[in-house]
């Protein structure tokens, strides 16, 4: 049997590894069918950097991902030969001498690493336009963001280049993306996966890696195999009880759900995401759990929290800045730093130890504050992102004048759900459970749980899939459309909606 272009753009990556395992299809023919992808679509979306021949051909059925075309993002990872510019001219053409952990445990989970994915610069920003590298559009809408810092990861996952790939996330930019490309996403506790061996924990506890896939058993599968604690590395989260992969069977019992309607901040949620949270709750007591709408206080005003978050980005972006440009032999200013970047840059050079110090103490008191939430609930429900994917430039108008502060405070005015959970270090997933009937776009749910709880994530996630199931549909850009079309999308309801109303086959 030959897996044809639209059939591989359909699967998923256990569903290939499955493939390969029993014959099928070869790992070389699945090589050849991500890059003839990526050649139709990539240069409508700029997702992918650069590619390379797979080095590494793993046995068959080792691994629930063995063989499966892969791509890891432009950021926070190191493989031995290739380049790691970070979306920067201050990095251009940095390559690596060797590979971090996470790139030993993609290699030994047996995925075929064939090439990079686009970044913003440093990874400092939610949306992602790099000037190194060009603006990666949706494959929804090309007028509109992929999102960020993991935009060109989640543009070539949606659009059917592979159907997972490697993510990170520092105060959304795992699930910001995947909901605006209508993916999966799930940022996993502090101390999940390592960053090291150069790196403790990149901006100091608050960012962490992953993956954004089409399928809830990817990231399951993916994180299976690059969980664990390394020598050296200064979180430990707690083991699993058993593989994420199982979990994703299971049933997740009865769940105590809190919803947060108010975005922190106060910034307005647009109506129809607000539909799709109302959609989502009756969904959720349509399979039994108990919801309720409730008020999640974060210990610290919203001043204290975005200027905490500014002087923690900043030092961070100084030190990494300061250490490329000794190991590149460049000057870090204009011409090797974005505008807003290099404002970010000058700003964490004024920040203070004792600054310092304080942003590390608020990060406690969110983590605290959030941890007695859990008590009450097993879940927190919240809108993923306010609004639908932006048009691109949103973010740069005006921005050549911010700070540091100014440009975290413009971030978290427009992602204000989603970096709390870093700051607290919980697992929190982005989940495609709706899309605006107006624009056609995704609109992503999001569910946080406790410290170490992925496993109630992955339960629930499991369960939403199987209700109601978002696989099937593809954006205007994807890879073949020999055997595709778009799903029609229906209209949500408004807040009375009844259960019984409720489409449980797509919403």
């Amino acid at each position: 049997m030959k897996v044809r272009l639209w059939e591989y753009a359909r699967s998923d990556g256990v569903g290939l590894a499955n493939l390969v395992a029993h014959g099928e299809v070869t790992i070389a023919e699945l090589e050849g069918m991500a890059l003839e992808a990526a050649s139709a679509v990539n240069p409508r979306i700029n997702a992918i950097v650069e590619t390379w021949p797979v080095e590494d051909v793993p046995a068959p059925g080792s691994t629930p991902l063995a063989g499966v075309p892969f791509l890891i993002k432009d950021l926070g990872i190191s493989m031995a030969g290739k380049r790691t510019e970070m979306g920067s001219r201050l990095a251009a053409g940095y390559t690596a001498s060797s590979d971090s952990y996470l790139m030993r445990h993609l290699r030994r989970a047996g995925l075929a690493t064939f090439g990079r994915t686009v970044a913003p610069e440093m990874g400092y920003s939610i949306t992602t336009e790099p000037v190194l590298y060009g603006s990666t559009r949706n494959p929804w809408d090309l007028t509109r963001s992929a999102g960020g810092s993991s935009g060109g990861a989640a543009a070539a996952v949606a659009a059917g280049i592979v159907p997972l790939a490697h993510a990170t996330d520092a105060a959304g930019s795992i699930r910001i993306p995947a909901s605006y490309n209508g993916l999966f996403g799930l940022k996993p506790s502090r101390g999940r996966v390592s960053a090291g061996p150069d790196a403790d924990e990149f901006f100091h506890g608050l960012a962490v890696h992953g993956c954004v896939s089409r399928t809830v058993r990817d990231s399951a599968a993916l994180l299976d195999q690059i969980q664990g604690l390394q020598a050296g590395d200064p979180y430990a989260a707690p083991q699993p009880a058993r593989p994420y992969l199982e979990e994703v069977a299971r049933h997740p019992g009865r769940l105590r759900v809190g919803v947060l309607t108010q975005a922190w901040g106060g910034r307005p949620t647009a109506a129809p995401v607000i539909d799709a949270l109302v959609r989502t709750v009756c969904l959720l007591e349509f399979l039994g759990h108990e919801v309720e709408e409730t008020t999640v206080e974060l210990g610290v005003s919203w001043e204290e929290f975005v200027t905490g978050n500014s002087r923690l980005w900043a030092a961070s972006l100084t030190v990494l800045a300061d250490e490329l440009a000794a190991v590149c032999d460049r000057a870090v200013d204009a011409s090797t730093l974005e505008p807003v970047v290099l404002a970010c840059y000058a700003s964490g050079q004024q920040v203070t130890g004792t600054e310092f110090i304080a942003a590390l103490s608020l990060r406690n008191v969110v983590s605290r504050s959030l941890a007695r939430h859990f008590e009450t609930y097993d879940v927190i429900l919240t809108p993923t992102m306010p609004d639908v994917a932006v048009p691109l430039g949103t973010y740069a108008l005006g921005a050549d004048d911010l700070d540091s502060l100014g440009w975290v405070d413009r971030l978290f005015d427009r992602s204000p759900y989603t970096a709390a959970f870093n700051v607290a270090g919980t697992p929190a997933m982005s989940v495609p459970l709706a899309y605006d009937p107006g624009t056609g776009l995704p609109v992503g749910l999001q569910f946080a749980a406790g410290y170490g709880r992925e496993d109630i994530l992955f339960r629930l996630a499991g369960q939403l899939e199987q209700a109601c199931p978002w696989n099937g549909r593809i954006p205007k850009v994807w890879a073949s459309h020999d055997h595709g079309s778009l799903v029609s999308v229906t209209s949500p309801p408004t807040g009375d909606a009844s259960v019984a109303s409720l489409p449980l086959t797509g919403v």
